[in-house]
């Protein structure tokens, strides 16, 4: 099976490791201590405080688990090498909307997509429709509020 690799800037790939830092000591630590204190509540089998605690603590290591795997499968994106001449993943660009509305976007990987943040994915429709694109073309997106049109006035 091959490897799969997710890309991602070196600022998104700090953020994860961060987050997994986070989550092993803080986390942990918190998950521990409220299982602890709910234990002394009593009788487990009618405890709904200790119930809410394992399945907190069952979250929390899901969440380890998928930075885990994600850390473990990243592939850190060489922003020297970003052509300036192309859209593709990596490239910071602004758009226009038919509306004349400025939007600025990086196209990053799935795993560090946050739009409010201008991170989209380059498997979201909009991410997508932009990869291969260049500056001044015009851009028809189906996006599942219907159709949208951009035109790219930049790649940063």
């Amino acid at each position: 099976m091959a490897k799969q690799e997710i890309v991602m800037t070196a600022e998104g790939l700090a953020e994860l490791q961060a987050e997994l830092d986070q989550l092993k000591t803080v986390g942990r630590k918190e998950a521990a201590e409220k299982i602890k204190t709910a234990r002394g509540y009593g009788d487990l089998s009618e405890n709904a405080e200790y119930d809410e605690a394992m399945s907190d603590q069952g979250k929390l290591e899901a969440r380890i688990s998928e930075l885990e795997h994600m850390i473990s499968h990243a592939k850190v994106l060489d922003e020297s090498e970003i052509n300036k001449e192309v859209v593709h993943l990596g490239s910071k660009v602004k758009i226009r909307d038919s509306k004349k509305k400025v939007f600025e976007y990086q196209i990053v990987g799935y795993a560090q997509a946050n739009p409010a943040e201008g991170l989209i994915s380059d498997e979201s429709p909009v991410g997508k429709a932009l990869i291969g694109h260049k500056v001044n073309d015009k851009v028809v997106v189906e996006a599942p509020i219907g159709e949208l049109s951009f035109k790219i006035i930049e790649i940063i």
